[in-house]
């Protein structure tokens, strides 16, 4: 019996410093580091996104922002307007609100009286509007991406975003690959 007892200690042994060596690996693998998805382009969203990574940014977190689907449309730059598009994407780009300050709400909108309260409530309170969050996140060094599938199939150009400086176009994969060595990974 105590021979069996041994032969089952030894096991679990050399089970548990299996364990630890895989997750040693994973571990090496990890930066310090947060990857957001962000699909939704309700402004409550948008502001959640902004201000978690404006937090992660503050402790010397990497954060990066993927940029996808109904999300786009807080990117776009109501100031710019390109041309050559085709009859579905000037559709799509009359639909869809034109900058971070047209969103609405996910909830209690009433027809874009919600916004505005949020926006008055923000300033009352001394919270930074969305377009002094991006500022800082540019400053920060908050890295955002844009899907070009998702800019593609609605129809969206480059010329029409906004001017931010860390702004880059790719795809799901890289979102994928950032993730992949994230600490932290998020989907809004």
């Amino acid at each position: 019996m105590e021979n069996t007892q041994e032969v089952t200690i030894q096991e679990l042994q050399t089970q548990l410093d299996a364990l630890k060596k895989k997750v040693g690996k994973l571990e090496k693998n990890r930066k310090d580091q947060l990857s957001m998805a962000v699909v939704s382009g309700d402004m409550d969203k948008i502001l959640a996104t902004m201000i978690i990574s404006l937090a992660a940014a503050a402790m010397d977190t990497q954060v990066k922002l993927f940029f996808s689907f109904w999300s786009l449309s807080a990117l776009r730059d109501p100031k710019k307007s390109p041309k050559g598009k085709d009859f579905i994407s000037k559709m799509f780009g009359l639909m869809l609100p034109r900058g971070k300050n047209k969103l609405a709400l996910s909830n209690m909108n009433m027809a874009g009286m919600g916004p505005m309260m949020i926006k008055m409530l923000m300033k009352k309170k001394n919270v930074m509007s969305l377009d002094e969050m991006f500022k800082q996140a540019g400053e920060l060094g908050i890295e955002i991406t844009i899907c070009e599938m998702s800019m593609d199939l609605m129809g969206f150009k480059k010329e029409e975003f906004i001017d931010y400086p860390n702004l880059r176009f790719a795809g799901a994969a890289t979102f994928v690959a950032d993730a992949g060595e994230s600490a932290m990974q998020m989907f809004i």
